[in-house]
């Protein structure tokens, strides 16, 4: 039977030892399990019983020409590094040609990432960052210098979901993300109040499961209306401190979308004579709200109705201003 050299390959994103029950009986019928001693899937290997020869860092073509010599014997599995050992395959690729009696050389998945593994990518990029050692500008950012960079990245992920254009919106979304990661980052340092990625993640998954009882308990809630109607009914009671309707709607918002936010709260509230007063006061501040609740009733969301108006605008404009040169 032919020996192998066995290339086994994990991720660094989920728990060391967490492998195929392929790559298990490949460790255990092994003649000899290589590895470096400094990681942690070694480590895991080892604590589970396996012997696993430790081999430091070194050309790529040594531990090639290794491999295979110790596969004359029988089948040797490397441990994969979490580098990903460059270079280390094709040398071994040029070693068996060599050989008239080559072994099999097998690159084996002994795990695989997970959904949303990549997001553990992010934390660990961002403490690197923000660490002693990593970048002078990310270190000395605090929430309020990092302000800004959020409300425009919003803004530019909003403009790529509106453009259609999914590689823009993978782009935004996740400069988006970025913003998340770094305020939460920033957030462990705090000296009395600290949290990280894993509290404010935690916290959403709480209000997702106490919001959706229709999806995690018992409430019946077969449309759409209803769901909605139940969630505002739970936010409600989770908000019972605010003392009016609107309260809590950020200032910061722009216009259109603080008035849409308005007059959806004080209609929900039984208060739409607010915004009939405010309407009656006359002005162009009370016709721009009166349109804006015009729009809410057809369903409309004003603020985006009149960024596709500019868009187009800036079309009109940009082409007024470039005509065809062959025109």
């Amino acid at each position: 039977m032919t020996a192998r050299v066995v290339l086994l390959v994990t991720t660094p994103r989920i728990a060391p030892g967490l492998l195929t029950r392929e790559a298990w009986q490949s460790l255990e019928r092994a003649y000899a399990v290589w590895g470096r001693p400094d990681e942690p899937q070694v480590a895991a290997l080892v604590e589970a019983g396996i012997a696993v020869r430790p081999r430091e860092d070194g050309h790529p073509a040594d531990l090639a020409r290794d491999l295979v010599t110790a596969s004359e014997v029988g089948d040797v599995v490397w441990v994969g590094s979490s580098d990903g050992d460059p270079g280390l395959s094709d040398a071994v690729a040029v070693e068996v040609t060599r050989l008239p009696e080559p072994p099999e050389v097998e690159l084996l998945i002994g795990s695989f990432d997970v959904p949303g593994a990549r997001l553990l990518d992010v934390v660990a990029v961002m403490d690197r960052l923000r660490s002693p050692g990593g970048c002078p500008w990310d270190a000395k950012q605090t929430h309020d210098s990092l302000v800004p960079y959020l409300l425009e990245e919003a803004h530019e992920a909003i403009e790529a979901i509106e453009s259609g254009d999914p590689s823009h919106m993978q782009e935004e979304l996740g400069d988006l993300l970025l913003q998340i990661a770094f305020q939460s980052r920033v957030a462990q340092e705090h000296p009395s109040e600290p949290f990280d990625i894993d509290d404010v993640a935690g916290g959403l998954v709480d209000k997702l499961v106490r919001r959706h009882p229709h999806v995690f308990a018992e409430v019946e809630a077969d449309t759409a209306d209803a769901v909605e109607a139940n969630w505002e009914s739970i936010k409600a009671d989770e908000k019972q401190h605010r003392t009016h309707p609107v309260e809590g709607v950020p200032s910061s918002l722009p216009a259109l979308a603080r008035a849409e936010k308005y007059v959806s709260r004080l209609r929900r509230a039984g208060r739409e004579d607010l915004v009939d007063a405010a309407v009656a006061g006359g002005g162009l501040g009370a016709q721009l709200l009166d349109l804006v609740r015009t729009a809410r009733a057809e369903g409309m969301d004003a603020e985006a109705a009149l960024r596709e108006t500019l868009r187009a605008l800036e079309a009109a404009s940009a082409a007024s201003t470039h005509p065809d040169a062959d025109a």
